[in-house]
């Protein structure tokens, strides 16, 4: 078999799986299965470009790890990917149909994606790169490609309170529904839309919540809708707020908080420290790509999306570095063309 697949054999769209073979090779491989890493797939393929995606997780894993039943801020059309029309029931689509949706356009367009396949090292060099993915067995899988797309998000890596009792077992970083903290005492440490969310959720399935965020009110991006909601429930004294606070220590029953006024100790059996998540940065760095200063964002050719390293883009959310909050799938998912115009004209298609 070639190295690299010849032209013409690319030229019929899209491309069976190569299995069976120790060492996988493609034009193209994404890492990170999310909406904008399978909208880089989708535009690298309409190309002509055989292309792969890995994922350390499943499809869209960050959409899956979303509350259920969450509702997307949101239009159906501003989600959709590869020309695919998105329709809901409803003005605004809910996390299961989001999902439902990523996997019939990855059926439509026979994306050949790799779940569960973690990528641990990339080396070589623009044109013949060298990856090494390990799957859930610890098994290591080999690929040879000759670009490379990072598309891997920034949600699987939470921010850290680095405080004592973080790592205990009553502690999490992420929401997923409430019914396990029904007639249960639970903190929320955050004040924007994860927070903002699961505290109202909580309350209403029977929790006891307080909610401690180190700023004077709760931001200003929490959605129109859920913002006034959470603001009359701690008015009406229905979910305990502390501003101006942070949790200085965690214990086994118990928290005890910084307040203005001097520490408070409270009961407790369950902390949601959902203060948001940042994208891995190690990783990049390990593949040569530089970082900004300040807010750690990969240095890229603004147009073609191309880092420093040649033959390595980046895409997503990720671009904007700690800046999480500048891109999403609305906008992250328009990388894909960017990227696609750059190969063809590097990979002559």
């Amino acid at each position: 078999m070639p190295e690299f697949l010849l032209a013409e054999e690319k030229e019929t769209m899209p491309q069976p799986k190569l299995q069976g073979h120790p060492e996988m090779r493609a034009d193209v491989l994404v890492i990170g299965a999310g909406p904008t890493g399978l909208a880089c797939a989708i535009e690298a393929q309409k190309a002509g470009c055989r292309v792969m995606v890995l994922d350390k997780g499943c499809l869209v894993n960050s959409l899956f790890h979303y509350p259920a039943g969450m509702l997307f801020f949101t239009t159906p059309e501003l989600l959709e990917i590869g020309d695919i029309p998105f329709t809901t029931a409803q003005t605004k689509p809910t996390r299961e149909e989001a999902l439902e949706y990523y996997r019939k356009v990855t059926e439509h367009y026979r994306l050949d994606v790799r779940q569960y396949e973690w990528v641990k090292t990339v080396v070589g060099g623009d044109g013949d790169f060298s990856i090494t993915a390990t799957d859930r067995a610890g098994r290591p899988h080999d690929y040879r490609v000759k670009k490379v797309i990072v598309s891997t998000g920034y949600y699987d890596l939470a921010n850290h309170l680095n405080i004592p009792g973080e790592d205990l077992p009553k502690v999490s970083h992420y929401y997923g529904e409430a019914h396990p903290y029904y007639d249960t005492d639970v903190v929320v440490i955050g004040g924007k839309n994860s927070a903002a969310i699961a505290s109202l959720d909580l309350w209403r399935h029977g929790a006891r919540v307080t909610l401690v965020h180190r700023d004077s009110q709760i931001h200003h991006h929490v959605k129109y809708w859920i913002k006034p909601d959470l603001e009359n429930r701690i008015k009406n004294g229905e979910i305990t707020a502390y501003f101006d606070s942070a949790v200085q220590e965690i214990g086994v029953d118990h928290v005890v908080i910084r307040t203005p006024r001097g520490p408070v100790r409270l009961k407790n059996d369950f902390v949601l420290a959902l203060i948001g998540y940042h994208p891995d940065y190690d990783f990049l760095r390990s593949m040569g790509i530089e970082l900004s200063a300040e807010q750690c964002r990969p240095v890229c050719d603004p147009v073609s999306l191309e880092s420093n390293v040649p033959g390595i883009y980046v895409a997503g959310v990720i671009v904007a570095g700690s800046r999480t909050n500048e891109i999403f799938i609305e906008n992250g998912r328009f990388h894909g063309r960017q990227i696609a115009e750059d190969l063809k004209m590097k990979l002559h298609l």
